[in-house]
């Protein structure tokens, strides 16, 4: 197993080609949408298309928006950000008529790269249950003691083979591509707070904890 290195242009670029991947569907949508507008006269085809822009525009939005707090500065250096705002991205993201989130924090104001830590987990647990499913989310603890865990159960639950390598910063081919690069950033930020990440995974559940290191 081979310890990855990316230097930092490589990875600016891999995460930008991972939130281009997330965003540019819903934009394609919109794009879509707006062509028939122009195009069609049929007031059925429409009323189609203004609902798939409406749909696809609050889609782009929650993206973008879990994406600036995932990945983005969110603040200066050693800000903290309001763990209700976290909970209210990644609901915009992730819960839907196929996915129930439940998230379990006292609202409180944490370190930036903690609550980066427990979005991006949020993405790798999803990633889990593709068809839907529930998901718990729970932050505990204070300070250098805090405790992030993330559980999910759902139809077709699988987790990537490579996640848990990447998450350590490693990888069997020694590189990382735009699919990969998410659990690889995640393992960074974890490492940023004194922080490591432990994946479990069973038939029915798979469940991702960050403690602090021992």
């Amino acid at each position: 197993m081979n310890v990855l290195a990316l230097d930092s242009l490589d990875l600016a670029a891999l995460l930008c080609s991972r939130v281009c991947h997330d965003v540019i569907s819903p934009v394609g949508a919109i794009v879509n949408g707006l062509e028939v507008l122009e195009e069609d006269k049929d007031e059925g085809m429409r009323e189609f298309a203004m609902d798939l822009i409406r749909k696809s525009a609050q889609t782009a939005s929650a993206r973008l928006q879990f994406c600036r707090l995932a990945f983005g500065a969110a603040g200066s250096a050693g800000a903290s950000i309001d763990t209700g705002d976290a909970e209210k991205v990644a609901r915009g993201l992730i819960a839907d008529e196929r996915t129930q989130l439940n998230w379990t924090s006292p609202r409180a104001y944490m370190p930036k790269n903690k609550v980066k830590l427990a979005l991006n987990l949020c993405l790798i647990a999803g990633a889990c249950i593709p068809r839907g499913g529930a998901m718990d989310v729970v932050i505990e603890g204070e300070g250098d003691d805090s405790r992030i865990s993330v559980a999910v159960k759902g139809p077709n639950l699988k987790l990537a083979s490579h996640v848990a390598d990447l998450l350590e910063g490693r990888s069997e081919s020694g590189a990382v591509d735009a699919h990969g690069i998410q659990p690889y950033f995640t393992g960074l930020v974890a490492r940023s707070c004194g922080m490591e990440v432990q994946v479990t995974a069973t038939s029915d559940r798979v469940e991702l904890k960050a403690a602090p290191k021992a």
